[in-house]
């Protein structure tokens, strides 16, 4: 624990105007070429993409989906795109159509952003946690997380929430093997399980 307490306050020490992108330029690139040997600062892999997903049964109500729509937008700090059947399935009782979630992708600076804040104040906030697990990278470098509240985060207000609901985050880099997107994390002192 003590490991994590010190790699979140290395991420704090960041001054505040400092972003993810300069801690990116300035470390990361210079541990992953060291460990990696690449040649070029080109062939260093970066984070190329971070999605927020919310998905929803087919029988959610008007005000859940409205609320839900306003936190993710709230956490993102853009507007989410709702998500809609293609087609109808009888078996799970959708119908074609219905709004079953919302997500939001997130690229460039607001990327970076949400970066710093999932890191430095969201994570630490998790009751009870131990690290993500190095099981969750989908064999090309991706990191798929699902977070189980999302007061969480600090603009969610605690008091104004009717019922707690999670949330999927998935990262999207431009490597091809887990073993470089766990580099690539962990230079950002993602805390993963021991």
């Amino acid at each position: 624990m003590k490991n994590t307490t010190k790699n979140y306050e290395s991420l704090r020490n960041l001054k505040m105007k400092d972003s993810m992108l300069e801690l990116y330029k300035k470390e990361v690139i210079k541990k992953l070429t060291e460990r990696f040997k690449y040649s070029s600062v080109m062939q260093v892999p970066k984070i190329t993409k971070i999605t927020l997903n919310i998905g929803f049964s087919s029988d959610i109500d008007k005000k859940t989906l409205d609320n839900s729509y306003r936190r993710l937008s709230f956490i993102a700090g853009q507007r989410p795109l709702l998500i809609k059947t293609k087609k109808s399935i009888s078996g799970f009782k959708i119908r074609k159509g219905c709004i079953i979630g919302c997500k939001v992708t997130l690229r460039k600076k607001n990327m970076w952003n949400f970066l710093k804040k999932l890191i430095c104040i969201a994570i630490p906030r998790i009751r009870d946690f131990r690290g993500f697990s190095k099981k969750s990278f989908d064999g090309t470098g991706n990191y798929n997380i699902g977070i189980k509240e999302q007061i969480i985060f600090p603009e969610i207000d605690y008091n104004k929430i009717e019922k707690s609901r999670g949330m999927d985050i998935s990262i999207t880099t431009n490597t091809d093997s887990d073993e470089v997107g766990i580099a690539l994390l962990s230079a950002f002192q993602f805390p993963f399980r021991k």
